[in-house]
């Protein structure tokens, strides 16, 4: 959520470093501030405000500031309340100062250690530490750029952060891990920031640090050494046209292009959210910890594809965290007299966070006695952030196309963080939370091993041509990615699809399917896959024609009648975010050959604000 810019150049930079905020006001924040190394008094000179950037503005112009080095932030509140002492950047005494994206775990023990060596703290956060114990390694005869590289050694957690030093005042010293960093190269200029975004004014020239890197920025050249300590050369790229989500770019339609942009998305959702082998529960807000810790039963309420996000984490809470989940249609919960279980958490999912249904049920939800609200949505400034105890943004960036693709798996990664985090306080085990954590960092891999099957899955998509309904079958987690699929081929196709628990199969469906019934099934290798294969056999004799989107390692043979779309192996618990990525490609393409309007199917609407 939070932004950082730096510059270092031989002009005024505190114009270029709001600018910079400004173009990252899109993340979403609650302060920002300011600081730059004074010429006339080579002393720090910080100015902070809560609110917005033109609230920070405001105070830089009634007290202005120059200053040829600077850094800037802006922040979402994850320790301590947002406040002018909470704001970055944070400085220790008059000598160092930084901004810091990401979150530190092991912050409580080196704030008593520094406070033990007479650091004085002034904040609530996490990130002041990280000043103050550059400060403490930063002695007579040290280089900055050494005691920047021995505190982070110390750090537990995700960080990009940048350091600047009254007594250096020709450097700005960088360092990332698991939170995004990018140096902008100019011409006797150089700058930093977490999103090339913010440096677009000023350059279209950028490198890249990699996991594990620092970098010494200064106006004439960057230099990097590597998590070894290597010096090393990163590659300048040059970005010619700013990234813009509202542009299909080389794409046909937005949708194509909003699935295709899945594995940025799912990576930038966990960045700075989980470290090497723990997800870090401070991303969900200052009172993550004391709310989680009450929790013993869980409440999601959500409309349309949000709904069969959170049918997925149904299966996954009641599995991993031993607690019981119910999930609800808002529109209907927002009309019955539900009742509320002690140490209730109530969690609502939309993608605009105004969806009008899942609103009401939220306010409902608060006067009817649930102990907590936690949104997870892709908008911060969105009436259910504002309104919930806890937020977690989605990090999908704009989806223009209707039919919502991106937002979909990035909840599910979302939702993924908040089930490990619930597990770990109802029995889960370090090392069951250090694997899932592992698979999470190869989930964007995954994806886009899958979208390679485009091709395949485009000539597959001729088969549906002249269909008018088809049928969907998954068990377990899979049986929403079912829904899921039917409701993307209905939406955008106009054709009926209906999504069902393959066990109900001969509880009333199979009296549908002949040979021009199309049945697809997901079929990754589970518990329930030999399960799932049986019912498949009984639409097979039924003279149905099967696909099959299934798993390498499954049995499941193409054959007369029966066509099977191979996924690369993955994990059965991260199955569910995988396989809705082919169902997304089957949808899509069907859509283009029978010529519908992708984008904006007919009669739907993007953000559902009315009842």
């Amino acid at each position: 959520m939070c932004g950082i810019v730096g510059a270092v150049a031989t002009r005024d930079v505190p114009e270029i470093l709001i600018e910079g905020l400004r173009r990252l006001e899109y993340r979403g924040y609650d302060s920002a501030g300011v600081a730059v190394i004074s010429p006339d008094t080579a002393n720090i000179e910080r100015r902070r405000a809560v609110g917005k950037v033109q609230d920070l503005v405001d105070v830089v112009d009634a007290d202005p500031v120059t200053g040829l080095i600077g850094i800037a932030h802006t922040r979402w509140a994850t320790h301590g309340a947002p406040s002018v002492v909470n704001a970055h950047p944070h400085q220790s005494g008059k000598r160092i100062c930084i901004v810091h994206n990401g979150i530190i775990e092991n912050h409580e023990p080196l704030r008593q250690e520094l406070q033990s060596a007479g650091y004085e703290f002034t904040s609530n956060t996490d990130s002041e530490v990280i000043a103050h114990l550059i400060d403490s390694l930063y002695v007579d005869g040290t280089d900055l750029v050494d005691a920047v590289r021995q505190s982070i050694a110390r750090l537990d957690g995700a960080y990009a952060i940048c350091v600047i030093a009254a007594d250096d005042p020709e450097r700005i010293i960088a360092a990332r891990i698991g939170s995004p960093l990018v140096v902008g190269v100019g011409i006797g200029e150089n700058f930093v920031a977490s999103d090339p975004l913010a440096l677009r004014p000023v350059t279209d020239r950028f490198i890249f640090l990699e996991e594990g890197d620092v970098a010494e920025i200064t106006k004439s050249q960057a230099r990097f050494w590597d998590a070894s300590s290597n010096v090393v050369e990163r590659e300048v790229q040059r970005i010619t046209a700013a990234v813009d989500d509202a542009d299909k770019g080389n794409y046909r339609h937005h949708m194509l292009k909003e699935v295709f942009e899945q594995p940025r998305v799912i990576h930038a959702t966990l960045e700075g959210r989980i470290g090497r082998t723990r997800v870090l529960e401070e991303a969900f807000g200052v009172a993550a910890h004391d709310i989680f810790n009450k929790v013993r039963a869980v409440t999601i309420v959500a409309c349309g594809t949000s709904f069969y996000a959170a049918s997925v984490a149904r299966y996954w809470i009641e599995e991993i965290a031993r607690v019981p989940c119910t999930v609800e249609i808002a529109s209907e919960f927002r009309y019955r007299k539900a009742s509320v279980l002690p140490g209730s958490l109530f969690v609502t999912l939309s993608q605009s966070g105004e969806t009008a249904d899942t609103l009401a049920a939220l306010r409902i939800a608060k006067d009817i006695g649930f102990d907590a609200t936690l949104t997870i949505c892709n908008v911060p400034t969105s009436s259910m952030v504002r309104e919930s105890d806890l937020a977690l943004m989605l990090q999908a960036g704009v989806e223009v196309g209707v039919a919502s693709t991106k937002a979909f798996t990035a909840m599910l990664t979302d939702l993924m963080l908040l089930t490990i985090l619930l597990g770990r306080r109802h029995g889960m085990s370090d090392e069951r939370e250090e694997q899932i954590v592992s698979t999470l960092h190869q989930l964007d891999t995954m994806v886009d091993q899958t979208l390679a099957l485009e091709t395949e899955i485009e000539k597959l998509a001729e088969h549906f041509i002249e269909k008018h309904h088809a049928l969907f079958l998954g068990r377990g987690p899979m049986y929403p990615v079912a829904l899921e699929g039917a409701l993307k081929l209905k939406e955008i196709s106009y054709i009926h699809a209906e999504g069902y628990p393959a066990g109900e199969l001969k509880h009333g469906p199979l009296a549908l399917v002949d040979e021009d019934m199309p049945v697809i099934a997901v079929a990754p290798n589970d518990d329930l896959v030999e399960k799932l294969m049986s019912n498949l056999q009984v639409v097979k004799a039924r003279g149905g024609q099967l696909y099959v989107f299934a798993d390498e390692a499954t049995t499941i043979t193409a054959g007369e009648g029966v066509t099977v779309v191979r996924l690369p192996k993955v994990p059965a618990l991260l199955a569910p975010i995988v396989y809705t990525v082919p169902l997304q490609l089957l949808s899509y393409y069907v859509a283009v050959l029978k010529g519908t309007d992708v984008d904006q199917p007919r009669n739907l609407a993007k953000s559902v604000t009315v009842e």
